[in-house]
């Protein structure tokens, strides 16, 4: 597969035309999300999901660093399912043999939380296993357009965790007034322009939720942000907090071979 084989050249359209869950949405297929898999930790003996990814090529998903990160992290203690709707059951489990969390993680808040995770066997595609389509180098999204979290998080900020893959439809919002409203907080939280603010301004309601942490924003089906961090859940003045995958591309199709 050449490298650019997964990145998608979505300039001309958008001309013409800112760790979470899924709130405010509802229950969807992996069918209509092929792209997603669960990330699964290990405690003990037993196995649960916690993270999301999404698949590049057969051998590489992509997904958030705070998900492969700490003092405990093991990549044993890590595995993927893929291709089923429901959480925790059915589908393909494939364990890990390493992560790449990019460099800059860890040295700018939560800049750079975005990671590189190699599979330790091939996906078989299927009607519900494929690849998704990224952004070139440094296209950056335009305010106001329609996107899509997707995700087995929880429903409610600190609630449970749904048992089927659920979706919602939320806006992009100015990173300029994300940034303001962030830095309101009484410990400020910094947005930097490797991140995409997503909601429903002064309304909320509707976000990703603990459990969706790596999975996907979409545009249009293409892969834009992987969901990265926020306060709370579907809050009204604070909306949730993506990495911006366009950020990251070139250091995306250099790695993921």
């Amino acid at each position: 597969m050449a490298k650019l084989a997964f990145v998608l050249l979505l300039v001309a359209a958008a001309v013409c035309t800112d760790a979470a869950r899924i709130v405010g949405g509802n229950p969807t297929t992996i069918q209509e999300y092929p792209s997603i898999v669960q990330v699964e930790f290990r405690t003990g003996f037993l196995w649960g999901q916690s993270c999301a990814a999404n698949i590049l090529n057969s051998r590489y998903v992509l997904s958030a660093a705070h998900c492969f990160d700490g003092l405990l992290f093991s990549i044993n203690n890590r595995r993927i399912r893929a291709g089923t709707s429901n959480r925790g059951s059915g589908g393909t489990v494939i364990s890990l043999t390493r992560r790449i969390n990019h460099p800059s993680y860890g040295s700018l808040g939560n800049d750079g939380d975005i990671s590189l995770v190699q599979l330790s066997s091939a996906l078989v595609w299927s009607d519900s296993i494929a690849q998704v389509s990224i952004l070139p180098q440094g296209f950056q999204m335009p305010d106001g357009l329609p996107v899509v979290h997707a995700g087995w998080g929880t429903t409610s900020s600190g609630g449970i965790s749904s048992s089927i893959l659920r979706d919602v439809q939320i806006y992009t919002i100015n990173r300029d007034l994300c940034t303001a409203r962030y830095a309101s907080l009484f410990i400020p939280q910094r947005v930097t322009e490797n991140m995409i603010c997503a909601g429903i301004l002064d309304v909320g309601g509707k976000d990703a939720c603990q459990g969706d942490s790596g999975g996907p924003l979409y545009y249009e089906g293409i892969l834009i942000g992987v969901v990265s961090w926020g306060r709370g859940c579907a809050d009204s003045h604070y909306p949730g907090v993506s990495t911006a995958v366009s950020s990251y591309t070139d250091w995306i199709v250099s790695n993921a071979v």
